[in-house]
């Protein structure tokens, strides 16, 4: 996410004055961020493919604006590099800026064994690069001028940190997102764009329905029992990750960048508190574990 400190942030309002694009807003994670930044002030462009969809919930968060926000819906695909453009040069047009950037679209990609997967993975699906490519060359990246989007944030990078049989595009993106996530805001730090990446937890959404329906056979019994499980549980509050993407949103999280950030089970409220020690570690980060992690002693020759 990407987003732009305001001086006059009304009480209870992170987000007032601050304009950003949410993609896949239409249904589940998506459209409870946007909820919740309409809730906190800020206005919005919001994106999906399915265009029904997309209005009926461009008519919910218009209901739930205040005085001087605004909602625009515009249906696109955010593989596509031209709807990608099209939607950020919207955005520009509608707010004259663009303070925040959640990318939240995501597709599943191939199901089953990696000798039968085939066509584009879900990293190229997702549109992350996309979104870099159109709000960072040459326009959006002039933050001084308050036009580009300070703050991005890729949501659903749980599957990131562990391996997933039978859905190895879908895993292998996400970890892809968050490497690409963290050389971002490498790249983007001396123009203090804060660059992020969140955890939601195990959501009931679309995407679970898609694991479910493929059937054990193909996603692996494993996973398929633990997705019933999950269904059955009602699974994490899409609420909380929602929260998170608010927080990575406003002022509250100036300095916090290149991190993956769990809205279940990590502190994210108390990180302010603790900016030296982010910024001097490599806590919430992709690494390499090596023997000595463990207390593991190996020599050559042993």
């Amino acid at each position: 996410m990407m987003s732009a400190k305001q001086p006059d942030e009304a009480p209870g309002k992170p987000l007032e004055n601050r304009c950003a694009i949410i993609t896949g807003a239409s249904q589940g994670l998506g459209l409870e961020i946007a909820r919740k930044y309409v809730g906190a002030g800020a206005s919005l462009m919001i994106c999906a493919r399915d265009g029904l969809l997309l209005h009926e919930a461009s008519q919910e968060l218009s209901k739930l604006a205040g005085a001087g926000q605004s909602v625009v819906a515009l249906p696109a695909d955010v593989s596509k590099a031209s709807d990608v453009t099209r939607l950020v040069d919207g955005a520009l047009a509608q707010f004259g800026r663009l303070d925040i950037l959640v990318n939240n679209a995501g597709v599943v990609g191939p199901i089953g064994a990696i000798e039968m997967s085939t066509g584009r993975n879900g990293c190229e699906r997702s549109g992350s690069i996309c979104w870099v490519r159109s709000c960072c060359a040459g326009r959006s990246c002039r933050t001084s001028k308050g036009r580009g989007a300070e703050k991005s944030s890729s949501c659903r990078a749980a599957v990131a940190t562990n391996p997933l049989p039978m859905l190895s595009a879908y895993a292998a993106s996400k970890a892809a997102v968050i490497r690409f996530v963290e050389t971002l805001a490498e790249e983007t730090r001396q123009h203090h764009i804060d660059v992020n990446a969140i955890a939601p937890g195990a959501l009931n959404t679309r995407l679970l329905d898609e694991f479910l329906a493929a059937g054990p056979v193909k996603i692996g019994r494993t996973f398929h029992e633990r997705s019933l499980r999950q269904k059955e549980d009602g699974g994490a509050p899409l609420s909380r990750g929602a929260e998170l993407a608010v927080f990575l949103g406003s002022a509250l999280s100036d300095g916090i960048t290149g991190k993956l950030i769990s809205a279940v089970w990590d502190p994210w409220e108390a990180l302010p508190g603790h900016l030296d020690d982010l910024n001097g570690t490599d806590v919430y980060t992709l690494r390499r574990i090596v023997q000595k992690d463990r207390h593991l002693k190996w020599e050559a020759g042993d």
